[in-house]
């Protein structure tokens, strides 16, 4: 049976997810006026300013985890030291499996570039929403997942509690600006008790994370260069998407972002 699109989609010095109090994360459409210093909701410019779209994102060392939801962690500037060997590993990737835009079973045309790397590749076509070993594109194999993406994936997982996570696929997606992704599942995968890994990389984006119905409350969650995402366990299912991308300018991956997403595929 076909099911719903896949993908809207740490450091060693971070302190276990354990030990991390819950933050409050306003849901969508209440104030962050409210919320506590260490939120990551967003900040909303007042009236008749111009938002800065980097005013959140300066480079920082990395920080402790933020609990999104029981099993689910926000961990920023986390790559932020590894981000030019990814995207070095992500662009040799790219130079195999170049990307291009899944067309859904619906007829529709993704606005997010995607390919793959790993054993795995998540695919879309009008067959259905899918995990394929050989890129339909080329009828290669998928490129290897590059040591740099497999470690921070690791790595991630373990800063989230989620110790001895090893991906076999990784979806890299390109948004360029006005690129989205609505609310979504990730349960295309045969073991879902492993959890989902996701780094940005460039532009910032703004991340919605909702529950396991659709029509549950969704919180938004600012994501800068070098933020990770992981969720697993109580919150594996969960709804999640990402907002229209807005214009701008990254030093290192100019007028887009990336994100890589690492799964547990087979």
């Amino acid at each position: 049976m076909a099911r719903g699109p896949l993908v809207a989609p740490l450091a060693e010095s971070l302190v276990s997810p354990a030990s991390v109090p819950p933050v409050s994360v306003p849901p969508v459409g209440v104030s962050p006026s409210n919320a506590s210093p260490s939120s990551v909701s967003p900040t909303r410019p007042s009236a008749g300013s111009t938002p800065d779209l980097f005013a959140d994102c300066a480079p920082a060392a990395p920080g402790a985890p933020l609990a999104l939801a029981p099993g689910a962690f926000v961990l920023p500037r986390l790559a932020l030291a590894d981000a030019p060997a990814l995207l070095d590993g992500m662009h040799g990737v790219l130079a195999q499996a170049p990307l291009r835009h899944w067309v859904t079973p619906g007829g529709l045309r993704m606005s997010v570039a995607m390919s793959n790397c790993g054993a795995l590749g998540w695919v879309s076509d009008r067959t259905g929403y899918r995990y394929d070993a050989r890129d339909p594109v080329t009828g290669r194999a998928w490129p290897q997942m590059p040591p740099a993406l497999r470690e921070l994936a690791s790595r991630a997982a373990a800063a989230a509690g989620y110790a001895d996570f090893r991906p076999d696929a990784c979806l890299i997606n390109r948004y360029e600006p006005g690129a989205r992704l609505s609310l979504h599942q990730d349960r295309d995968e045969r073991d879902l008790d492993q959890p989902i890994v996701s780094v940005s990389l460039g532009l910032p984006a703004m991340f919605v994370f909702g529950g396991a119905r659709r029509s549950d409350p969704t919180r938004r969650v600012p994501l800068c260069h070098g933020d990770g995402v992981v969720w697993g366990g109580p919150s594996r299912l969960f709804h999640h998407g990402v907002l229209a991308v807005k214009a701008g300018e990254h030093e290192l991956t100019g007028a887009v972002r990336f994100n890589l997403t690492f799964r547990v595929a087979g």
